[in-house]
């Protein structure tokens, strides 16, 4: 039986098929009967999307679909020869590639605050990429602040800037926050919780997203703050419901306005907690 190789990367698919099958040579070979662009290495003949954010929308006939909560990204490496008579049996390798939207953090507190993400593809390949919740020391977001970190009563309403980050995705995708809100436990839906962000926008003026669903990152700053008649040590938990969105196939940015967009799709959760101290 044929075997067919792929290579699922964030930004990069790869597929390779056996040499030579049934009698065609890698020149007669089209991906997305397009493009032939194959190349000859070690008994296979590979073919390379180097790009899933083409400019054209599409390389080589690459086709994209959305199936909530899935990507899908498809294409083919067809024979196409044109002389008059054909003496090889036409081939056909169908081949794809998929990855979940939605991220799911079940327990974290800073020193697990990345979520990693594993994808398996429809054939053999699969990726990986990873959706952090950071805090950071200013409105600039350059630099992220060391976990753990503490938060004086003294400095209660002071700014406290983070942010949800994808690395290794493709241009494309973007990160969009759905919803964030505070507990005193590291549980997502405690009966004592506070909303800072809802359906992508600020719940009151003393929040300020900087950027949401524009880039791989999504920012915002708050007001650090205490739960009343809670311990004088007490933790705060932040917890991020996001997802990414594909801006080829959706509009991404979320606008803020008395309407407030109407945000489709639902994510997973990130959390990362906050100790409040009293000196």
């Amino acid at each position: 039986s044929d075997v067919i190789l792929v290579y699922c990367y964030p930004r990069t698919i790869i597929t390779r098929i056996p040499e030579c099958p049934y009698g065609w040579e890698v020149n007669q070979l089209a991906l997305g009967g397009i493009c032939y662009n194959g190349i000859h290495d070690s008994g296979y003949y590979q073919f390379t999307i180097p790009d899933l954010s083409p400019k054209n929308k599409s390389y080589c006939g690459t086709q994209s679909e959305f199936k909530n909560p899935v990507y899908h990204f498809y294409n083919s490496i067809v024979s196409n020869d044109s002389s008059i008579i054909v003496k090889s049996q036409p081939v056909n390798y169908s081949f794809s590639c998929t990855y979940n939207a939605n991220y799911l953090v079940n327990q974290a507190a800073f020193d697990q605050r990345v979520a990693t993400v594993h994808v398996k593809n429809g054939s053999s390949g699969s990726f990986e990429s990873q959706l952090s919740l950071n805090f950071y020391s200013n409105a600039k977001f350059s630099s992220i602040k060391e976990a753990p970190f503490i938060v004086e009563t003294s400095e209660i309403g002071s700014d406290i800037f983070a942010g949800v980050e994808a690395k290794g995705l493709s241009d494309r995708f973007k990160v969009v926050l759905n919803n964030c809100w505070a507990t005193p436990s590291s549980e997502y839906f405690y009966q004592i919780h506070w909303p800072l962000i809802t359906k992508g926008c600020a719940t009151d003026n003393s929040i300020l997203v900087h950027e949401n669903g524009k880039t791989s990152r999504a920012t915002f700053q708050f007001n650090a703050f205490r739960f009343r008649n809670i311990p004088k040590l007490s933790k705060v938990w932040l917890h991020c419901e996001t997802h990414v969105c594909d801006s080829e196939k959706f509009s991404c940015p979320v606008t803020c306005d008395k309407r407030q967009q109407r945000m489709e799709q639902t994510g997973g959760v990130l959390v990362v907690e906050i100790t409040v101290r009293s000196k």
